[in-house]
């Protein structure tokens, strides 16, 4: 296909794009202003989700104290999931169902922030779980209405879930990843305070990192707007809009920030200047994939993930199997951009250049090999997995694999060249190993 990355209008394209962001407070010290911003937004009872990891933290005690001092009734739920399933995202809503409350708080990882978007929309509108959720899995009926406040607060550097009107769980019964994607769940306000971070074990960091980068990479390398097709009303026109020119200036500095502290972020937890780095690059690449959305990567990731057999990440809880939202995505991204290349390929250029990778002299024909051994170095660098192979998957999990992204429309749909189930599955082949 012909490469429109420069918003050239494609015959049926829409020739607009829209800007949805979060109210955002960044910044050392401001979970502390929880409980003023509560009072503002007309809060006099909330439900504080958090996980049970996090329900002793100082970061919790500080936002509860917040919230105390202003005078605002509180009500912690701490049985939020790490990857959340189906059944977990029903418990917090029978629990916002149930408590009476005004608004929502969350304090943690994307994790603890999608399970408060859940839990508020079924609460304000119930309704079957498939309601929601994305087609072809579920029905993607709209959001009905506004939803209740919900101020977030991120302790990890990668989900951007508190800028995003997204909300994942792994729908344990398929054996896949899912999600409810509205303009509406979209927190009213982020909290994102980067000391959160500074406690945060290597491998956590590394998979939170991977995510950025990916959020990144792949809203800057996602079909244009103007090659979407144009929505029959201005008010239908997707979240996931693909790649805009104010996408693209969050994921340049999302990467640009992301190539120069990575690295030093995953293995110094004393390198405050590189862990507050990651947390504004999170940021940066929440608002942008927010607007942009994602491609392949995340929806072969959610296959990975929704698969998993016994694979147990370092540093995760070792309860049950799981593989990282951040990893299960980048074990797949070199795969896939040597593919996506030839689609926009200085784009890839830019985008390797960003990271890291030495560009001069490179030419069109180069740039898929380029971001792919860029990424692999990362990946070596941070020890991530060896490719899907890596996180215990085998070449006879390709068929299922391959299903599982198939299903995720909305991000298959979303990237810069057609693709078929074929192209999956030659993909997967292609990510079991790397090195």
């Amino acid at each position: 296909m012909s490469c429109c990355h420069h918003y050239a209008l494609a015959p049926g394209g829409d020739a607009a794009f829209t800007v949805d962001v979060s109210a955002i407070t960044f910044g050392p010290g401001c979970l502390a202003e929880a409980g003023d911003h509560a009072l503002r937004l007309g809060l006099q009872r909330v439900a504080l989700f958090t996980d049970a990891r996090l329900a002793a933290s100082e970061h919790v005690a500080i936002v509860r104290r917040s919230l105390a001092d202003a005078g605002v009734d509180c009500v912690v739920y701490d049985a939020v999931e790490v990857e959340p399933t189906d059944a977990s995202f029903l418990a917090a809503a029978r629990f916002a169902g149930e408590g009476n409350f005004d608004g929502f708080i969350s304090v943690g990882g994307g994790s603890v922030i999608d399970t408060a978007k859940a839990a508020n929309l079924y609460a304000t509108y119930p309704a079957d779980l498939a309601a929601y959720v994305n087609a072809p899995l579920g029905e993607a009926r709209a959001v009905p209405g506004p939803l209740k406040p919900h101020i977030a607060c991120p302790t990890t550097s990668g989900t951007g879930a508190e800028c995003t009107g997204i909300a994942i769980f792994d729908w344990v019964a398929r054996g896949v990843k899912t999600g409810i994607v509205s303009r509406l769940l979209r927190p009213t306000l982020a909290l994102i305070d980067p000391v959160t971070t500074w406690t945060l074990p290597r491998t956590v960091v590394a998979a939170s990192g991977f995510d950025v980068l990916s959020h990144a990479l792949e809203s800057y390398t996602a079909l244009p707007h103007t090659c979407r097709a144009k929505a029959e009303r201005p008010s239908l026109r997707p979240m996931s809009q693909g790649a805009n020119p104010w996408s693209d200036f969050g994921c340049e500095k999302a990467l640009q920030l992301t190539g120069q502290y990575l690295e030093r972020a995953v293995r110094d937890a004393a390198d405050h200047e590189a862990r507050n780095g990651m947390m504004w690059a999170a940021t940066l690449a929440g608002i942008a994939f927010g607007n942009a959305g994602v491609h392949l990567p995340h929806g072969m990731a959610y296959a990975v993930a929704g698969g998993v057999r016994d694979y147990r990440a370092p540093d995760y809880p070792p309860e049950h199997p799981m593989v990282p939202h951040g990893m299960s995505v980048i074990v797949n991204a070199p795969a896939v951009f040597r593919f996506t290349a030839d689609a926009c390929p200085e784009r890839h250029l830019q985008a390797a250049g960003w990271l890291g990778a030495e560009t001069r002299g490179a030419t069109a024909a180069d740039a898929g090999e380029i971001v792919a051994q860029r990424l692999i170095a990362l990946m070596q660098a941070c020890d991530i997995p060896n490719g899907v192979g890596g996180v215990g998957y085998h070449a006879g999990d390709i068929p299922s694999l391959t299903a599982g992204a198939w299903a995720q429309q909305r991000l298959v749909n979303n990237a810069p060249k057609a693709v078929d189930e074929g192209h999956l599955s030659t993909l997967f082949r292609d990510a079991l190993q790397y090195w």
